[in-house]
């Protein structure tokens, strides 16, 4: 015995990963806690460009067990939810369980329900014998960067990697997308740059942060059904905003909710100002001159591609896990179904409001992991065998996933019991 193979190691001390290891401490699970950064806070610590403010509001964003300080605003800051999350891990005593400037860079099943966890920082490329392992890496990491049809001569950059409205002072700006990050960089552009375009390649619903007086998402109830909430949604877009053509922009090709929201009030604030112009997608770049879709040719010195990220695992051996239309196959979002006591959390997209969800899933967590201990198979096959299917989509309804984990802790601890019957055949 090496000592950690009654543990569990948990990759990340951001949100979720803070988030499984108080859930971890309160159930008695042993953990250690392997982050790649200086300090906890993941994505908040390391990744957010300095005026970026939470879309969701303090109330659905915050812990129910930790809720943040009553001066906080609606819409905290990111060094108001750096300090939040530090304040977490302090409240909680998880800072003793953390190893930082430590980063795993393999973990490879040894074929009896035990995990090989190789680490490089100060511990120098020591590997470890793991019991189980909860991946909690985040998504805003791993940049994906779009096929420009041709070559651009000035600066290409993705909003992962944009900080300031320093880098966009005097500058001819192009914006990439719709969701959050474009539009408030498409804002600061309009303020700081000498001038500010944002790109788009199909209709997005953007919703103003406040409607009513209150904070969007706040007027959401766990009463409604999603139907309700697309048709309340559409009502109060249609008298605050009007129409979107009206602004330049296309009409969405989807419902409410059936993509990621994009909350913004200054964006259309600006396009009726001719602050921002907003055009259609890219035909070809020669040069510093783009060519869009309508015909429309202008010169910009700096294009942010704020297009999104790709779930990435690169720690994790080759086969450990399948893949599908770029979404990892694990049951439920969490388990893989031919590996024991391998768990990622956090993998879903809620539409707003991280907290809650993650505080009740890793609950959940600590039965799937006490459950786990009392089967012969992996809980994803048993799960599987129970029609559990991985979800098609990243994006989450917070009500839905609230209503499902209530379920599935009624479910976990009968799985003992129906093991021989749902394995029968296996």
């Amino acid at each position: 015995m090496s000592g950690y193979e009654h543990k569990h190691a948990i990759i990340g001390a951001g949100f979720c990963g803070l988030g499984v290891a108080r859930a971890f401490k309160r159930s008695g699970i042993p953990f250690d806690v392997f982050e790649a950064d200086d300090d906890v806070g993941g994505n908040w610590y390391h990744g957010v460009y300095e005026t970026v403010h939470i879309i969701s509001s303090r109330r659905t964003t915050e812990s129910p067990d930790f809720p943040m300080p009553a001066d906080y605003p609606d819409f905290p800051s990111a060094a108001q939810m750096l300090d939040y999350l530090r304040a977490y891990a302090e409240h909680f005593g998880l800072r003793e369980h953390i190893a930082f400037r430590t980063r795993v860079t393999r973990v490879a099943p040894r074929g009896d329900g035990r995990w090989e966890v190789t680490l490089s920082g100060p511990s120098g490329g020591e590997t470890r014998i793991y019991g189980g392992v909860v991946v909690c890496n985040g998504h805003h990491w791993d940049p994906r960067m779009p096929d420009l049809p041709g070559t651009f001569s000035g600066q290409l950059i993705h909003a992962k990697h944009y900080r300031s409205p320093e880098e966009l002072a005097g500058k001819r700006v192009l914006v990439l997308g719709g969701g959050n990050s474009a539009c408030d960089i498409a804002v600061e552009a309009s303020r700081f740059g000498a001038s500010s375009h944002i790109s788009l390649r199909r209709g997005y619903w953007f919703l103003p942060k406040m409607m009513l007086g209150v904070p969007t998402i706040e007027l959401l109830k766990p009463w409604m059904p999603p139907w309700f909430q697309r048709r309340f949604v559409k009502s109060l877009v249609r008298l605050s905003v009007g129409r979107y053509e009206r602004y330049g922009l296309p009409h969405p090709d989807h419902e409410p909710f059936e993509r990621h929201p994009t909350l913004n009030s200054e964006l259309l604030y600006h396009l009726r100002h001719g602050r921002i112009t907003p055009l259609p997608d890219i035909r070809r770049v020669e040069g510093d001159t783009v060519e869009f879709a309508d015909g429309a040719r202008e010169r910009f010195d700096l294009i942010v591609a704020a297009t999104g990220y790709r779930v990435s695992f690169p720690f994790l051996a080759d086969g450990v896990i399948a893949w599908k239309d770029g979404l990892p196959q694990l049951i439920d979002g969490i388990v893989p179904p031919s590996h024991k006591n391998l768990y990622v959390f956090g993998l879903g997209q809620p539409r707003y409001g991280a907290g809650p969800l993650i505080t009740a899933g890793a609950d959940l967590l600590c039965t799937m992991v006490a459950t786990q201990q009392q089967l012969k198979h992996p809980l994803g096959a048993l799960l599987a065998r129970m029609h559990r299917r991985p979800p098609r989509t990243l994006l989450q309804d917070p009500f839905q996933v609230l209503r499902a984990v209530r379920i599935s802790k009624r479910l976990l601890p009968r799985l003992p019991r129906l093991e021989p019957i749902l394995m029968r055949d296996a």
